[in-house]
C-alpha cells in the first residue's frame, strides 16, 4: 500500500503511529477485505483490535450490508446459542418469542466475534458447520437454515496453548486462521507511544478548554521504555487522569511516576506467536549476580593490579573470595574473580553503575541493546541511570 492510501484509511479510523508492525496489519486488512475469508485478529489486551473487522467490513463489497458486533465473552454460556443463531418459541423457559439471532440478521453482511476464545466447546462445534457449509440451526428447531456471513474474529488467547488443553478446537482454529492479523503490543511501537499521548492529551484539552499537558525529553524517553501492560486503553486513561488531575503541564518523569505503576506484570493469556516472553531482571539482587558474573574478566584485572601493588602480599586469597554475608542472605558463597568490597575501593553501586557504564559503551549509548545485555528492562536501566546522576 502506498503511503497516501495508508494515510487516508489511519485519518479515517483515527489510528495514530508509523510502526513497521502496525502498518503490515493494517495493509493485510485492506487486501484481505476485498474477499470472503475468513480472518483472525490476535493481540493484547487494549490494542485496539476492534478497528479491524470494521476496516475489512468498509473496504469489501458487503460494505452496504449489517455490521454486528459480538463479544463472546460476555454473554453467559447458557444462552450463547441462542444469541448467535437464534431459537424458537418455547425452546427454553423464557423463550416467549421465537428470536432470529446473529447469524440470520447478519445475513449478507459481516459479523465480528470478539474474544472467540471464550465460546464453549458445543457452540465451537456450531460455529465450524456455520464457517464450513453456511448453514445453522435454531436452538429448540429441526429446520436447517442457510446465512452467509463473513466472519472476522479476534482473541488475545494463546489459542495453540487452549487447543493442548482441549479448551479450543483445533479444526476451528485453522479455520478461522485462514488469514492471520496480529496487531502488535504498544510496547513494540516506540514512538507512537508519544504521538498517542499527544493525540489523548490534546483530546481532553479540545473537551475541557484546558492547556494540554505535553510530555518533556525525558519523559518520552520514559513512556517509550516502559511496558505498557494494558496496552494503548492505558495509556488514554494515564493521559486523561494527568490531564485533570496534574498542575504541571510540562510532564516529567518524576510526575509519570505518579500516574505509571511500578514493574507491573502483565495477567494476559495472550502470547500471540506461542512464545513465551522472555523472563526480566526486576529485583536488585539478581541484577547484583548478573553484574558480578558478567564482570569476571574486569574483575580478574583488577584483582592482578592489586596484587601487583602489594607484591603478591597482604594476607588475602584472591583466588577463593567469600561473597559478603549481606548480599548472599546469610549464605556465603565464593566466586573465583570476585574481590572482597572491604579491600578495594569498589562499593556494590559502585559495581553496578560500572557495569551499566561499561555496557552503554560497548552499545554506543543505545540503552535497549544495554538493558538487552545486563538483562533488565529499560525503563529499569533509565531509572538507574538517574538514580546514579548519569546523563545518557
Amino acid at each position: 500500500m502506498n503511503e497516501a492510501a495508508l494515510r487516508q484509511v489511519k485519518q479515517r479510523y483515527d489510528i495514530v503511529g508509523n510502526y513497521e508492525g502496525l502498518n503490515r496489519a493494517l495493509d493485510v486488512s485492506l487486501q484481505v477485505a476485498r474477499t470472503d475469508l475468513t480472518v483472525l485478529i490476535t493481540g493484547e489486551n487494549g490494542v485496539g483490535k476492534e478497528v479491524f473487522p470494521r476496516l475489512i467490513h468498509d473496504y469489501s463489497a458487503r460494505k452496504g450490508k449489517k455490521y454486528f458486533a459480538v463479544n463472546c465473552g460476555s454473554i453467559p454460556e447458557g444462552t450463547i446459542d441462542s444469541e448467535l443463531f437464534g431459537h424458537e418459541k418455547g425452546a427454553f423457559t423464557g423463550a416467549i418469542d421465537s428470536r432470529e439471532g446473529y447469524f440470520g440478521a447478519a445475513n449478507g453482511g459481516t459479523l465480528f466475534l470478539d474474544e472467540v476464545g471464550e465460546l464453549p466447546l458445543s457452540t465451537q462445534a456450531r460455529l465450524l458447520r456455520v464457517l464450513e457449509t453456511g448453514e445453522y440451526i435454531r436452538v429448540g428447531s429441526s429446520e436447517v437454515r442457510k446465512t452467509d456471513v463473513r466472519i472476522v474474529a479476534a482473541t488475545n488467547l494463546n489459542i495453540p496453548k487452549a487447543i493442548s488443553e482441549g479448551k479450543f478446537r483445533e479444526d476451528l482454529y485453522y479455520r478461522l486462521n485462514t488469514i492471520p492479523v496480529n496487531v502488535p503490543p504498544l510496547r513494540d511501537r516506540g514512538e507512537d507511544i508519544v504521538l498517542l499521548f499527544r493525540k489523548f492529551a490534546l483530546m481532553m484539552s479540545e473537551k475541557y478548554q484546558m492547556p494540554p499537558v505535553r510530555l518533556t525529553e525525558e519523559g518520552k524517553q520514559y513512556v517509550m521504555s516502559y511496558s505498557w501492560p494494558g496496552n494503548v486503553r492505558q495509556l488514554k486513561n494515564v493521559t486523561e487522569n494527568m490531564s485533570v488531575t496534574s498542575e504541571e503541564r510540562e510532564i516529567t518523569p518524576e510526575i509519570l511516576e505518579r500516574y505509571i505503576p511500578h514493574d507491573v506484570k502483565s495477567h494476559q493469556l495472550v502470547a500471540v506467536n506461542g512464545q513465551e516472553s522472555a523472563h526480566s531482571y526486576q529485583n536488585e539482587r539478581e541484577l547484583l549476580f548478573k553484574i558480578l558474573f558478567d564482570m569476571r574478566k574486569d574483575i580478574t584485572e583488577l584483582r592482578e593490579q592489586m596484587k601487583s601493588l602489594t607484591g603478591g602480599h597482604g594476607g588475602m586469597d584472591y583466588n577463593s573470595v567469600t561473597l559478603p554475608a549481606q548480599v548472599m542472605d546469610g549464605e556465603p558463597q565464593t566466586v573465583d574473580e570476585y574481590v572482597e568490597a572491604e579491600s578495594t575501593s569498589l562499593s556494590m553501586d559502585d559495581l553496578k553503575k560500572d557495569a551499566i557504564l561499561r555496557a552503554l559503551e560497548r552499545h554506543h549509548g543505545v540503552r535497549k541493546e544495554a538493558a538487552a545485555e545486563l538483562g533488565i528492562s529499560e525503563r529499569t536501566l533509565y531509572r538507574k541511570l538517574k538514580d546514579y546522576g548519569v546523563e545518557n
